[in-house]
């Protein structure tokens, strides 16, 4: 009976021990399962971390382009500002000079209108002198056709020259005109740059 009893137990521990064996054996398994695991999860871990840096290294140069854009079109929008006054500034002076120039185009016209009618005048005036003498060449004897000629020669001269002068006055006081206007010119120009 003791015999049996040893039998038994040494079954039962034999069990027991292949049992603990299976169990040990499946346990190891599953420990090198588990650590394959942990090695796969730590090296995404890894993968994970060095995208998440790159990201985070990304998002900063992201974020200084984004800083400079942001400047650069700030400075755009002043130039544009400044460039829409200076257009706003320079079409005023143009309108200006448009208006000056108008008004000594007109001044010009009047002088050359007076200085036609002047002229008219003394064509007018010649021709008159011209009909008188031929008409004192019928009354007078030849023999004083000589000083009447001279005469009327010099009366002839008198009005040259003295169309000559009128024509000096006018050309003179063109020149003043010309002189007056690059002075108001002048004037406007220094008084737009000393409002800036």
């Amino acid at each position: 009976m003791p015999s049996l009893t040893k039998t038994a137990d040494g079954e039962l521990q034999e069990s027991i021990g292949g049992n603990l064996i299976v169990k040990l054996r499946r346990l190891q398994k599953g420990n090198q399962t588990l650590e394959g695991e942990i090695k796969e999860l730590k090296q995404t871990s890894d993968s994970l971390q060095n995208d998440l840096e790159a990201l985070h290294s990304q998002s900063y140069q992201l974020e200084k382009v984004y800083k400079e854009k942001e400047e650069l079109c700030r400075k755009v929008q002043f130039q544009c500002d400044k460039s829409e006054q200076d257009f706003e500034r320079e079409l005023k002076d143009h309108k200006m000079r448009k208006d000056l120039l108008e008004q000594n185009t007109c001044e010009i016209q009047e002088f050359k209108l007076k200085h036609r009618k002047l002229r008219m005048r003394f064509e007018n005036q010649l021709q008159h002198l011209m009909e008188k003498h031929k008409k004192l060449h019928c009354v007078f004897a030849p023999e004083r056709l000589p000083d009447e000629l001279e005469r009327a020669e010099n009366k002839k001269t008198q009005l040259l020259s003295v169309e000559q002068l009128k024509l000096a006055q006018l050309q003179k006081l063109e020149e003043e005109i010309e002189a007056a206007k690059k002075k108001k010119q002048l004037e406007t120009e220094t008084a737009q740059y000393q409002d800036k």
